[in-house]
């Protein structure tokens, strides 16, 4: 009796985790934009990316990415999840970007670069 209270416990708890952490995953804003951009800069040239992904619950309309002194066409609709991978271009400078969209988005996003460990590609 005694062990089928604690497995019913245990279950209650791990269940509530998987609850929890998915829930948590949920957009709570209608619309909102994550921006990831990173350099990885190697001996002989620079590798970079930015990530535009939609995390609001309601599409984003004309999303606009401007790397300084060139910008990417722009972006009509991003549905919600939906994300796009882009590549500055090059002779750009990879300090910032700024992004924009309808709704009052606006994200000044700094680049970053990856962690170099030793005996890692590029170190």
């Amino acid at each position: 009796m005694r062990l089928m209270l604690v497995v019913a416990v245990a279950i209650g708890i791990v269940v509530a985790a998987v609850v929890a952490m998915f829930a948590s995953a949920l957009p709570t804003k209608d619309y909102d934009l994550s921006v990831d951009a990173m350099k990885d800069q190697q001996s002989l040239f620079t590798n970079a990316r930015v990530i535009v992904k939609n995390t609001g619950k309601l599409p984003l309309e004309n999303v606009l990415v401007d790397y300084g002194n060139e910008k990417e066409p722009v972006i009509p609709v991003l549905q919600p999840g939906e994300s796009r991978s882009l590549s500055p271009p090059e002779g750009v400078q990879l300090d910032f970007v700024t992004v924009t969209a309808d709704h009052g988005i606006k994200i000044v996003q700094p680049y970053r670069s990856p962690i170099k460990l030793p005996g890692m590609i590029g170190s």
